[in-house]
């Protein structure tokens, strides 16, 4: 039996969000409540290195797992955001886009309130994992190999550098992968990669592609809890549909023809 495993992702947990990020954002009295869901589903709380674990074969994952997964950097996150999860003993895994959020750094994210390069330590300190989420948040399966390799591993250097040891798990923005995309992330040192993909995980989930759920502002605490049961959502590994495919093709095309990267939101 292949046992569901709900990763959800996360984004902003703020009453007022910039618009562009409204959708992908929930209140803090609706996370609280998304919190209090994952407690009383009794799945365990895991972060991205257990699954990565068991995707591995170094060690299986504990009875009925679930993790918590966090994009971009918002400036919630190591401050009430971070508070919440240690306040009900929760481990979650914080993919960060380091020129959002380093000095000097630049990204493709439009204006927001953003986490500080300097409080990573802190974020890590507070229980929870750190990954890359790239340098700038472009759609990495429309980049030449030039580019995307300085996402995958400029990336990586700076939080290392930040919080002196390797950072093996990487967030794919928007999701947006390919095969391409996913063997330049395994030469660049990742161990893992998490996509979206609206879909329940599993523990013969593919490693460079963790299917992930998109916590979205409509969705209710009943959708939590479905999720949390292994309800509501397909369970992966699946194969991309036809219109993933053309999706992609698509969108190269387009960047081509802009001659700029485009921003994966």
């Amino acid at each position: 039996m292949n046992q569901a495993v709900p990763v959800l992702l996360y984004h902003a947990v703020m009453d007022d969000p910039p618009d562009w990020i409204a959708e992908f954002t929930v209140t803090p009295e609706e996370f609280a409540a998304h919190l209090d869901a994952v407690v009383d589903s009794g799945r365990t709380p895991v972060t991205i290195s257990a699954l990565a674990d068991q995707l591995t074969g170094r060690a299986p994952l504990p009875p009925r797992p679930v993790l918590l997964t966090f994009d971009d950097g918002f400036a919630d996150l190591p401050g009430p955001t971070a508070e919440a999860l240690a306040g009900r003993s929760l481990p979650a895994t914080a993919y960060l886009t380091t020129g959002a959020i380093a000095p000097g750094g630049r990204s493709l994210l439009p204006p927001a309130p953003m986490m500080t390069l300097d409080r990573v330590v802190e974020l890590e300190r507070s229980g929870m994992e750190i990954g890359s989420h790239t340098v700038t948040h472009a759609q990495l399966d429309t980049l030449s190999s030039g580019r995307l390799r300085a996402e995958l591993v400029d990336s990586r250097a700076v939080l290392e550098d930040a919080l002196g040891h390797p950072v093996p798990h990487l967030a794919y923005p928007h999701g947006y992968n390919s095969p391409r995309v996913r063997a330049m992330a395994a030469r660049a040192g990742y161990e893992t990669a998490t996509a979206v993909r609206h879909a329940l995980s599993s523990g013969r989930d593919e490693r460079y592609r963790i299917a992930r759920l998109i916590v979205r502002r409509g969705h209710t605490v009943a959708d939590v809890e479905a999720w949390l049961a292994g309800d509501g959502a397909r369970i992966a590994p699946y194969r991309d549909g036809p219109r993933t495919v053309g999706w992609r093709w698509y969108r190269r095309v387009r960047t081509v023809l802009r001659g700029r990267p485009s921003f994966a939101g």
